[in-house]
């Protein structure tokens, strides 16, 4: 027991930012299941981090998400305020099946053009699985910030290929954490089904939106 603490508090101290990361993350993905304004300013916190965690581990795609991250926070935070009917708060939605596959589109344009700068501007080891994910992210950080329920699916999707990835860069606490949520990830989409179908009862002509 005397020899293992001491690894482990080296472990600790070694890895703080890692584990602060972490745990900010768990926090944010907990209250954006739960539709709660405070996952924003969370998120932010989240994103200073890894920009730092991501940047010494090489993976450099996803540590300049971080700044898109944090721009898109500000537009989600005052869009979850003010983006609903007559600038209140904006409601949960379903977005249509061609608003999808524009967001598919989105997300493969994405892949394209990061995994050209990656492998011509970059020492990236894995410019194709960095520029997916940071693709698969970005895209559903930006459907987020409009609350529309699919976003969970390109988290999810997003998640089980990120976590491989983390593992391979021997980032175990943060493969910890994305498996952690990808299980919030299921819940939130559970969540937020439930959320548009309650509204979609109450109001039918807001049940699904283009976009």
């Amino acid at each position: 027991m005397h020899s293992i603490w001491p690894e482990f508090t080296g472990f600790l101290a070694r890895n703080w930012q890692e584990l602060v990361g972490s745990l900010t993350g768990a926090l944010c993905v907990w209250l954006l299941v739960k539709q709660n304004i405070w996952n924003w300013p969370i998120g932010i916190t989240n994103n200073i981090f890894y920009i730092i965690i991501f940047y010494k581990s090489g993976l450099f795609a996803d540590a300049g998400l971080q700044f898109v991250y944090i721009a898109i926070a500000i537009y989600g935070w005052w869009n979850w305020l003010h983006g609903g009917l007559q600038h209140g708060e904006l409601e949960v939605k379903t977005s249509s099946a061609s608003g999808v596959l524009g967001y598919l589109v989105m997300a493969g344009a994405a892949t394209a053009i990061l995994y050209w700068v990656l492998r011509r501007f970059t020492p990236s080891t894995v410019p194709f699985a960095d520029g997916l994910t940071v693709a698969l992210f970005l895209t559903a950080q930006f459907m987020m910030s409009k609350k529309i329920v699919q976003n969970w699916w390109f988290w999810i999707v997003g998640d089980v290929l990120v976590i491989g990835l983390y593992i391979y860069k021997q980032l175990y606490l943060t493969s910890a954490l994305y498996a952690f949520f990808l299980a919030m990830c299921i819940a939130g989409l559970l969540e937020w089904r439930k959320a548009s179908r309650s509204r979609a009862h109450d109001n039918p002509s807001s049940a699904v939106q283009g976009a």
